[in-house]
């Protein structure tokens, strides 16, 4: 079941959360403290139960140092660390399985969301299982939009989905979820593989729209041949064990 909350207003009184926030971060050096400390002042405003977890998915610059030197700092704050890059969805897969709050949200370590409109979901995982995100005025260039409206339609199609923005990393899930999904995808294909998979299982999803910024530090990946090539390769993989009843 999927509906969209885009147009839902949303009133002062923010529900007390228990809730694991978490950054993949690949070379995030100029980005990831300013990230964190955002998400900190907007966790402490709404008196959140929180944990922060920085996901260090084999960096070769300084992300791996400055998130052990902000661990340091804040004992709600903690690590996890990829020896060598294991790919975005190897990144997500860890930080949901490190994660022990009733809720966890995720958004990417480059600072192109903004993590002050992470509240208002938590009005509507009240009454959904997931709230998945879109991005209002994407902050790209015209072909990564073409090819990632052409991605979301495909995907949407082959499992029966309708979503406006499957890939936007700004998603809130009940934990719960990821006790009863398996997560296989280390590329791109994750976010595909989490919600088709939740909702097989009858869980439900709502969607609402959050702002996006441009990237000002930093280098995009997603957009590389590499990805590319293996977000197919796992999305048919995927769509086999779905349709055949194995997954």
């Amino acid at each position: 079941m999927t509906e969209d909350n885009s147009k839902s207003e949303f009133d002062s009184d923010i529900p007390t959360a228990s809730i694991s926030v978490f950054f993949p971060c690949y070379n995030e050096q100029d980005n990831v403290s300013t990230t964190v400390e955002k998400a900190v002042a907007v966790l402490e405003k709404i008196n959140a139960d929180y944990e922060i977890i920085i996901v260090n998915d084999g960096s070769t610059d300084s992300t791996a140092k400055i998130a052990d030197d902000i661990k340091a700092k804040n004992p709600r704050i903690k690590t996890v660390h990829h020896s060598t890059n294991m790919g975005y969805g190897a990144a997500l897969q860890s930080g949901f399985k490190n994660a022990s709050r009733e809720l966890v949200f995720y958004t990417d370590g480059d600072g192109q969301f903004d993590i002050e409109e992470m509240p208002k979901l938590l009005k509507l995982i009240e009454q959904y299982d997931i709230v998945s995100c879109y991005r209002l005025n994407r902050q790209d260039n015209l072909l990564r939009k073409l090819n990632a409206w052409c991605w979301n339609k495909l995907v949407c199609f082959l499992f029966s989905m309708k979503l406006r923005d499957i890939d936007c990393a700004f998603k809130l899930y009940k934990r719960e979820i990821f006790d009863n999904i398996e997560m296989s995808s280390t590329g791109a294909l994750i976010d595909t593989e989490i919600l088709a998979r939740a909702a097989g299982k009858g869980y439900t999803i709502t969607q609402t729209g959050v702002h996006h910024y441009p990237r000002t530090a930093g280098t995009q990946t997603g957009a590389n041949i590499k990805v590319i090539l293996r977000a197919f390769k796992e999305l048919f993989k995927l769509y086999n064990q779905i349709r055949k009843g194995t997954a």
